[in-house]
């Protein structure tokens, strides 16, 4: 099905406080309204496929997720923060392109952006139900009643909701009070867990660098220390030894000594007369 959004051709796009870009300007200004309009960035984009790839096995739609979002590509820079995006006609899933995301709401309520939202929440659902053992099945209005509220939040403060974020709640949402298992698995490794294949390998200047650090030496110090009180010690358990040893020598020569010894000759007894 053709997008409605026929029309949009190029938009610049603004990198806001928050560190998320927002549109300021489309080529289809009749239609899009660029106040409050969010745009999904490369990095971002990346880091949904992530996210909705587990939801593969609870159903995912793929082509839903397309259809879902314009794909757009740098063009040029427009000013200070600013870029010019150039609509592109490329799959957010197979380009290797970096692509921005921007979310077909021309028709909030029934669009494929709106179609999309939907079918994620129903997706995550299955795979809690599926995950965690409650003790009532978790419902797909209990998840968007919870989402909606935080939403309604930020509106009463006068917080504009990026699409990143939006999809973020849904994707990454577990009821309170349950511990998310795959959110785990996608957290670094801690320390135990790395290996050789995880350190950065170093030039020779590095290590020369390092090896010239009086900070890195204290390692190499308390080494030698422990094996000069090793010796000491080792050492000193051989002369135990040794005095033992000789102290046993000693036992022997005396031993040997007494029975070299001539035993006293008894006195001769007295003859009858």
């Amino acid at each position: 099905m053709a997008k409605s959004s026929a029309t949009l051709d190029w938009c610049i796009v603004r990198l806001g406080d928050d560190h998320n870009w927002w549109v300021n300007e489309v080529s289809d200004s009749v239609r899009w309204d660029v106040d409050g309009l969010s745009i999904i960035d490369p990095r971002q984009m990346a880091h949904l496929i992530e996210l909705v790839e587990p939801l593969r096995d609870y159903g995912l739609d793929q082509d839903l997720m397309e259809a879902a979002f314009i794909p757009f590509r740098i063009e040029k820079e427009a000013g200070e923060q600013l870029v010019r995006l150039k609509r592109v006609k490329d799959s957010f899933f197979e380009s290797e392109e970096k692509l921005f995301a921007l979310a077909d709401i021309l028709d909030e309520e029934n669009g494929p952006y709106a179609d999309l939202l939907d079918h994620l929440t129903r997706c995550r659902v299955k795979m809690l139900n599926d995950l965690f053992n409650f003790e009532s099945k978790l419902t797909v209005d209990e998840v968007e009643d919870e989402i909606r509220e935080d939403q309604n939040a930020s509106f009463i403060e006068g917080k504009a909701i990026h699409t990143f974020d939006e999809l973020s709640a849904i994707l990454d949402y577990v009821p309170a009070g349950w511990e998310s298992e795959e959110g785990e698995e996608r957290a670094s490794k801690s320390d135990d867990d790395i290996d050789d294949e995880d350190l950065p390998e170093l030039d020779e200047e590095d290590e020369k660098t390092l090896a010239g650090d009086s900070t890195l030496k204290w390692d190499e110090e308390d080494d030698a220390k422990d094996d000069g009180e090793t010796k000491k010690s080792s050492d000193d358990d051989d002369e135990d030894e040794d005095e033992d040893e000789d102290e046993d020598d000693d036992s022997d020569e005396d031993d040997d000594d007494e029975d070299e010894k001539p035993k006293a000759k008894s006195k001769p007894k007295p003859k009858k007369r």
